[in-house]
């Protein structure tokens, strides 16, 4: 059986996630409260332009984003992957929103996860429900 590992890394950037063991416990609870495991998850925190390159190059987006999930899940219930996270976009996201960047990187965080657990956010439906999922497991936070 695969062990479970969630790892943070900044790339190119001086960005050092608060709250490391909280949020561990925390992506861990969403995970098994969806009914799945946990397995090796790395989020990488970078800045716009790298998220770009990694848009252009597998994804053939042109775009600024906040986020890519790259799924390296093989077995079925287990979840792993990749979570690239641009600080530059939840800086601009949570002005936008009006939110504090705490909250809206855990929203961020938890909606890799959320993609990592098969949910989709593309069409007005999926992304409801997408949202709806991000705010319930935002809510349940303790820290």
């Amino acid at each position: 059986m695969a062990k479970e590992k969630i790892l943070f890394h900044s790339e190119g950037i001086p960005f050092v996630l608060k709250q490391k063991g909280e949020i561990r416990k925390w992506i861990k609870a969403t995970i098994e409260n969806e009914g799945h495991s946990c397995g090796e998850l790395s989020f990488i925190f970078c800045s716009d332009e790298y998220l770009l390159d990694i848009n252009i190059q597998y994804l053939n987006h042109d775009t600024f984003t906040d986020i890519i999930t790259f799924d390296n899940s093989e077995t079925e219930g287990l979840i792993e992957g990749d979570i690239f996270i641009s600080i530059d976009r939840i800086r601009d996201n949570a002005l936008q929103f009006k939110t504090s960047e705490r909250d809206e990187l855990h929203r961020v965080i938890i909606h890799g996860i959320l993609h990592l657990l098969g949910y989709k956010d593309k069409g007005k439906e999926l992304k409801a429900r997408m949202t709806e999922k991000e705010n319930q497991y935002l809510a349940s936070r303790t820290f």
